[in-house]
């Protein structure tokens, strides 16, 4: 079997963290046209410039670190490497987004200003995705030209209300949110809800949960069968308090990054809330490790590829999200990265990768796992402010 090396999940997880700012879900899942947007630095619905394409085969993609395939050499990207051989386009890849706040602060000014700034493709989380479409610095894209990501697009990622229709974005990968736990350390029983993670002595001071708010405390609040789609002030302070006293009984070991991997892996950390990718490559060499879905469902958001206004090589981008969504492709780059695919009909193709990534629901899932995943709503600037308080009070942050 054609065998990838996983590699991003750990590197690039643990640099997702954006300040506190947090992250949206997919599908119709929250409104960012209610989370604060201001008016102020748009340049207007129309950011095209000329596009260069036809004569210059090149572009510029910014990603996130180790977030796409590898050679067995570790520096060639052989979907790259194939996507020239098909079009003559060569990919400027650079691996520049360390943090979405902090890539924010570093092109916000040049296109509040309705100047490029000499990226083609970006990658950012849904959140700062539907920031940036609601400032109007991400061109429309050109249907015409993605004819597979139109065709392939999964069912759950085709609507999210921060980009209605798909018009300006299409998903990189989806970043589910679950319960993991180590057999060998809970001799055996199954960790399966949030409320053993903060309510079962056996677990006392071997539990982990996430610094990334909307992660732990939604699922938090789908534990105390609250809809984080549509929390408000009062279930954000109830789900506050049930945390807090589970600090305060010292049930929590720690809040964490992805740092929880090392301790989930030997057993220090019992059980955590964990992200999807680590949890793939961590049963690769440890079978102990083990996740569950809860039956109140799971946290998911997305990572998205835009085309920033006064973009040169627009159409030659639009080739390029195209090329990844054929299934081949994605298969490729899903069995590299471990994470939820958002290309529908891969699995012929994954499990011509490896069989047991195919059928991992944590790349991808079943009916029954996408039934169950939710969102945090979009927040004001208010909201947001009040709540990450209240959560770096909790964390000690």
């Amino acid at each position: 079997m054609e065998r990838y090396q996983p590699r991003a999940a750990l590197t690039r997880r643990s640099l997702l963290r954006a300040g506190g700012a947090g992250t949206l879900t997919l599908g119709a899942l929250g409104a960012l046209g209610g989370c604060g947007i201001p008016p102020a630095g748009r340049t207007g619905v129309d950011g095209s410039s000329e596009d260069r394409s036809a004569a210059e085969k090149t572009l510029s993609f910014s990603n996130w670190t180790e977030y796409i395939d590898l050679g067995e050499d570790n520096k060639s990207r052989p979907t790259l490497d194939d996507f020239r051989r098909r079009t003559g386009i060569e990919v400027a890849y650079t691996e520049d987004i360390n943090d979405n706040v902090e890539f924010f602060g570093k092109v916000s000014k040049q296109l509040a200003a309705g100047q490029g700034i000499g990226r083609d493709l970006i990658c950012v989380t849904d959140w700062m995705a539907g920031r940036m479409i609601g400032l109007g610095w991400a061109q429309r894209l050109d249907a015409a030209n993605l004819p597979n990501a139109y065709a392939n697009l999964a069912p759950g990622f085709r609507a999210p209300d921060w980009d209605p229709g798909r018009a300006h974005s299409y998903p990189w990968t989806g970043i589910p949110a679950v319960v993991a736990y180590n057999r060998k350390a809970t001799g055996g029983r199954k960790v399966d809800s949030v409320s053993q993670l903060l309510d079962d002595p056996k677990l006392k001071g071997r539990v982990g949960l996430l610094s990334e708010m909307r992660d732990t405390v939604g699922l938090t609040l789908l534990d105390m069968g609250k809809r984080p789609e549509q929390v408000t002030a009062d279930d954000y302070d109830a789900a506050i308090d049930r945390l807090q006293k589970a600090v305060d009984r010292r049930q929590i070991r720690r809040f964490t990054g992805n740092d929880y991997t090392g301790d989930l892996n030997k057993g220090d950390i019992a059980a955590c809330i964990a992200w999807a990718g680590d949890l793939v490559q961590l049963q690769a060499d440890n079978p102990d490790i083990q996740f569950a879905v809860p039956d109140a469902g799971y946290m998911l958001s997305s990572d998205n590829l835009l085309v920033p206004n006064h973009a040169r090589h627009k159409k030659n981008a639009e080739r390029l999200i195209d090329y990844y969504y054929q299934p081949k492709v994605a298969a490729r780059l899903a069995a590299s990265i471990n994470y939820v695919s958002p290309v529908a009909g891969l699995r012929e193709e994954l499990a011509k990768i490896d069989k047991d990534l195919a059928d991992n629901t944590l790349i991808i899932p079943s009916e029954a796992m996408a039934a169950k995943a939710h969102a945090f709503r979009s927040l004001s600037a208010e909201e947001d402010k009040a709540f990450e308080a209240k959560f770096a009070e909790l964390t000690g942050a």
